[in-house]
């Protein structure tokens, strides 16, 4: 795992030379901005991949090369069967790229709508702790 975060860092250090060389250079806006954003991402990656390998450890069983497949056996987390939250999104994000050819305003309602879908695809398990759903206890 150690690889997998220094490559990243490595990434966001090209990226960002890269950048620079390609600015200083009279290089045109959206060229320098892609460059700049990749060195992001690549940040962005490499400082979760360092986080994760130092919260577990570093030992993953994909780095010993003795390891069986049951050893990464166990619960890789929830996913939700019949969640409608994935299409509202992706309608939402899709009429906030066709509002930027059509107008503005489109844009704008579909952007309010995508920060609900995401909300609402995100917090879709959460209930608050006052629920009547929530608790089964009655006070």
């Amino acid at each position: 795992m150690r690889a997998s975060y220094r490559l990243f860092l490595f990434l966001f250090a090209f990226y960002m030379v890269v950048g620079i060389v390609y600015w200083l250079m009279g290089g045109e806006p959206l060229g320098v901005t892609a460059l700049f954003l990749s060195a992001g991402l690549a940040l962005i990656i490499g400082y979760y991949v360092w986080f994760i390998n130092r919260r577990t450890g570093g030992v993953l069983p994909e780095d010993n090369p003795d390891a069986l497949i049951s050893d990464g056996a166990g619960e890789l987390g929830f996913y939700s069967p019949h969640s409608w939250w994935p299409l509202a999104v992706g309608l939402a994000a899709t009429a906030a790229g066709v509002g930027l050819i059509i107008g503005w305003w489109l844009t704008m309602i579909a952007v309010g709508g995508l920060i609900i879908a995401v909300m609402g695809f995100v917090l879709e398990y959460e209930r608050p702790s006052n629920s009547p759903y929530g608790s089964t206890s009655h006070h």
